[in-house]
């Protein structure tokens, strides 16, 4: 018989009633869960530390943010978060995994957590900041699913990277925009090499690399 992984998310929308925008990906790795993490990891949202998040938030806002399991690190990134009024809240409650990674197309049965009830709560939310895509189990494909359900869909606003949609809430009728951001992740790093926008601008600046460019996308959006 097969070893199934249950990768639950390990934390609770981090959201309150000044929040308006909110940072939506999907799960963490699943040491997260099992709390089995590694030396330089944040026990928080994008707490990983091969995650690219938090770096690229501590460069653009010059945050001096320790990288280590502590409750300082912590406590840095939730101030961070309330100044700016920005929440986090990843769609995917629960996942199965046969093989124990942290990648989006290796999860299977996959639980989706109620955004739309977290935004018809939270009303001054208009922006959400997707952390990655349309690609299969991406944040925005889980998110289109999430509104077929209501009959909601997004509707175009742009789409140059990063794409803008806009919907508006089956309940309270707010227009919400997304924002679909260049993943912070290693993996995503491949995507942005091949960008016309990123090939320009390393050839002006050989030193130039992928986290200097999503620095550039995220500093418009956070």
């Amino acid at each position: 018989m097969q070893y199934v992984f249950k990768h639950t998310h390990p934390y609770e929308p981090f959201i309150d009633h000044i929040t308006e925008k909110l940072i939506v990906g999907t799960l963490p790795p699943p040491r997260f869960t099992t709390g089995e993490l590694k030396k330089g990891d944040v026990d928080f949202c994008y707490g990983s530390r091969d995650g690219q998040l938090w770096p690229i938030l501590n460069e653009i806002f010059d945050l001096s943010l320790v990288f280590e399991t502590t409750a300082k690190a912590i406590k840095q990134r939730k101030a961070f978060l309330i100044g700016r009024k920005i929440g986090v809240c990843d769609i995917v409650a629960s996942a199965e995994r046969t093989k124990i990674d942290a990648s989006d197309v290796g999860m299977q049965n996959i639980e989706l957590r109620d955004v739309l009830s977290y935004l018809e709560k939270y009303t001054k939310v208009h922006t959400l900041l997707f952390t990655g895509g349309n690609s299969k189990n991406g944040p925005e494909y889980f998110f289109r699913k999430h509104l077929k359900e209501y009959s909601v869909s997004l509707v175009r606003i742009s789409d140059e990277v990063p794409r803008i949609h806009q919907f508006t809430h089956p309940i309270t009728k707010t227009i919400i925009k997304t924002v679909s951001l260049i993943a912070p992740s290693g993996a995503a790093n491949r995507a942005v090499g091949s960008l016309e926008s990123y090939k320009r601008m390393k050839k002006e600046n050989p030193s130039f690399n992928t986290l200097d460019y999503r620095g550039l996308q995220y500093k418009d959006y956070f």
